[in-house]
């Protein structure tokens, strides 16, 4: 089979791969459907991020879904022929923070595509797959598999959401209007929100976040105090999801909050200083938010209800032959919002 394989910064190859057999509690998937993700894109522009590098060849990406080809021993619940999301969380299930539910912190975490480990956790960028039984969302009928391929970044941000507390008629700020940053629009607004406000410094994506639920969207390279505005009163918003990684957002964020309200990181950057006389002063809790586990059978099941619609963040699909003008694409902010390998 062929399989998406980084080997270092810019340097993309399509290699053939053995195939796999599904073991018991296993099934086969044929990938269909993979999205780029932000981690994908490091890899491929810079070789890793922070102190994660490539140390050897490795298969990219894990925003996958496709229909199952074969079933292991065992298998119950799914059919040859349904179609699934496939989660690309892989917790051991027995380390200590698998025991207390905090799967997405597991110690021998088997997340795709992921370098952080040696030897690097092999990625689902391949025509078939053979996945656990458990990380298999069945897809309804009438959901196309590029949606179905959504549901592993909406997972995110439903995380995200989760780690914020209740949103119900709460005001919020989302900083950075990405894939992430517009997903977490449409998370928001499914928990309750009762205002979005959504900057970046773009106007195309800015665009985007409006027609996606942004009550509100500031360009804040061309009107910064169209944002300043909301530190009257010592601060405006709830609750801040902070999606670009960016120094600056994070301190115009905590300008706008309001006290004792809540900060969740998400965009991730380098070390960034706080002003810690605004966070103590109004007692604001900053959060981070790292990946998923539950959420990713809750996005499936809004996706399958028709209770998002995440179709309009989907730039454009690209066949497997094409996978280094696909992630060229995708690294264009001006173009993309998320693009997708067809395989």
């Amino acid at each position: 089979m062929k399989a998406v394989v980084i080997h270092a910064a810019k340097d993309l190859r399509i290699e053939e791969r053995e195939d796999q057999v599904p073991g018991p509690g296993q099934i086969e998937v044929q990938i269909e459907a993979g999205g780029i993700c932000g981690s994908d894109l490091h890899y491929y522009n810079h070789g890793g991020f922070g102190t994660v590098r490539l140390r050897e060849p490795m298969i990219l990406g894990h925003e996958v879904a496709g229909t199952i080809r074969a079933l292991g021993e065992g298998v119950s619940g799914l059919s040859v022929g349904d179609r699934v999301a496939v989660s690309p969380s892989r917790p051991c299930g027995t380390c200590d923070y698998c025991q207390r539910g905090q799967q997405n912190h597991c110690l021998n975490m088997r997340f795709y595509g992921s370098a952080m480990p040696m030897p690097h956790i092999q990625g689902a960028f391949r025509q078939r797959l053979a996945a656990e039984a458990w990380q298999c969302h069945k897809v309804a009928d009438g959901v196309s598999i590029n949606e179905a391929a959504l549901a592993e970044p909406f997972a995110v941000t439903l995380h995200a959401v989760a780690r914020a507390g209740s949103l119900l008629g709460k005001r919020v700020l989302v900083t950075g209007c990405g894939p992430i940053g517009a997903l977490a629009i449409i998370a928001a607004r499914v928990h309750g929100a009762r205002e979005i406000v959504a900057t970046d410094v773009m106007h195309g994506v800015l665009e985007k976040a409006e027609s996606i639920g942004a009550d509100r969207v500031i360009n804040v390279a061309s009107n910064p105090d169209q944002l300043a505005a909301y530190a009257t009163n010592k601060g405006y918003f709830d609750v801040h999801f902070e999606a670009s990684g960016n120094a600056q957002a994070v301190r115009s964020g905590l300008e706008v909050l309001k006290p004792r309200s809540v900060l969740v990181q998400l965009g991730l950057g380098g070390d960034v200083s706080i002003p810690q006389n605004l966070v103590v002063a109004k007692e604001i809790e900053m959060r981070g938010t790292f990946r998923f586990h539950e959420e990713f059978g809750l996005a499936v099941d809004l996706i399958n209800a028709g209770r998002v619609d995440l179709k309009p963040l989907l730039t454009g699909v690209f066949p497997l032959e094409e996978a280094v003008a696909a992630f060229e694409t995708a690294g264009d902010r001006n173009r993309s919002m998320k693009v997708q390998l067809s395989f």
